[in-house]
This record gives structure tokens, sequence and C-alpha cells, in this order.
């Protein structure tokens, strides 16, 4: 096995560590989340999951629609409205 395929196959370990970590982190906070947040958060994982679950779409595209959808909203959430 190459350097690139040692390199590639420890990023996968460790993406989906990562990934544990992030539901572990949100099945903490739920239950302090009240109705409001949930709902916009909901939102927001729903459209980068369902985006990331058209694996035609390279990462870049997914990436780049996500964040042009979710700016208003995150905009909107950091400015308390």
């Amino acid at each position: 096995m190459s350097d690139r395929e040692a390199i590639g196959e420890q990023l996968g370990r460790d993406i989906l560590d990562a990934h544990e970590r992030f539901s572990r982190a949100m099945a903490k906070r739920l239950p302090q989340m009240d109705l409001g947040e949930r709902e916009r958060y909901f939102a927001m994982v729903a459209m980068l999951v369902g985006k990331l679950e058209q694996t035609d779409k390279p990462l870049r595209q997914v990436f780049h629609e996500t964040a042009a959808e979710l700016l208003p909203i995150l905009m909107q959430e950091l400015s308390g409205s």
C-alpha cells in the first residue's frame, strides 16, 4: 500500500470518527434545544444530507449549493432574529 493510500484510509477512519463524535455531541445538546432551535437545526441538517445523498454531484458542488442556501439562514440565526 502506498503512503497516499494509507493516508486516504486513515482520513476515512478519521471522518467516520468525527461523524460519531458529532452525533454524540448533538445527542447531548438535543434535550436543551427548544422547538425553534430543533426546527432550524433539522432544516439545515436535512438539506445537507439530501444533497450528500446525490452521489452523482461532486462534494465541491454540494458544499457550494449548501453554503449558498444556508448563508441567509445562518445570518438570520446570528443576528438573533
